[in-house]
C-alpha cells in the first residue's frame, strides 16, 4: 500500500503505491513504549521519532522497521493520526492516488516553535511544524507564508510549483 521514496520537501517520504480510500487505516506507527522521562532524555539526545501516546508514555519509532517514521509534516496534510487502544494509526483524510506523498500535521505546540521550521510548500504553510490551533498566535508580518485556507492541499501545492 505504501513505499519509501525521495520527498519533495524533506529528505525521504512515504508514498501511496496504490489508490487509498478516505478513512483507510494505512499503517501503524510502531516502536518502543517509553516513559515521559525516558522520552525527554531521548529527545535531548536528538531522537526525532518520538510520538505522544498518552499522559504517561510515548512511542519511540526510531527503528527503521517503523515505516510510518517516513511520513513528513505538512500544513495541508492528507492523513491524520488516530490513537486508540495504545496504538497509533495513520489514516487517510481523503482519497490518495498512487505516487502521492503521505503527510500529517505533526501538531507541535508553541514551545520553542522557531526551532522547527516547516518546508512543506503548501500555499497555507504557517512556516513551522505547529498544530493548526496555534497558527493564530504567530506573527503575521512574515512575507513568505500564507495563512489558513481550508481549500489548500498538497496536490494543489504540487501543481502550483510546476
Amino acid at each position: 500500500m505504501v513505499g519509501v521514496g525521495t520527498s519533495g520537501w524533506a529528505g525521504q517520504g512515504l508514498y501511496a503505491t496504490q489508490p487509498i480510500a478516505t478513512g483507510t487505516r494505512i499503517l501503524q506507527y510502531q516502536g518502543e513504549r517509553i516513559s515521559k522521562e525516558e522520552s525527554a532524555r531521548r529527545r535531548a539526545a536528538g531522537n526525532n521519532y518520538i510520538f505522544h501516546l498518552d499522559y504517561a508514555s510515548d512511542l519511540d519509532g526510531v527503528d527503521l522497521a517503523n515505516t510510518a517514521r517516513y511520513i513528513n509534516h505538512s500544513c495541508s496534510p492528507n492523513c491524520r493520526v488516530e490513537i486508540s487502544g495504545g496504538q497509533i494509526w495513520i489514516v487517510a483524510d481523503r482519497d490518495l492516488l498512487p505516487n502521492e506523498e503521505l503527510s500529517f500535521n505533526y501538531g507541535y505546540d508553541l514551545t520553542d516553535y522557531q526551532r522547527f521550521p516547516c518546508a512543506c510548500g503548501a500555499r497555507n504553510c504557517c512556516g513551522y511544524l505547529l498544530a493548526r490551533e496555534f497558527w493564530g498566535e504567530l506573527p503575521q508580518s512574515r512575507e513568505n507564508y500564507c495563512w489558513p485556507s481550508s481549500q489548500d492541499s498538497i496536490a494543489d501545492t504540487a501543481s502550483s510549483k510546476e
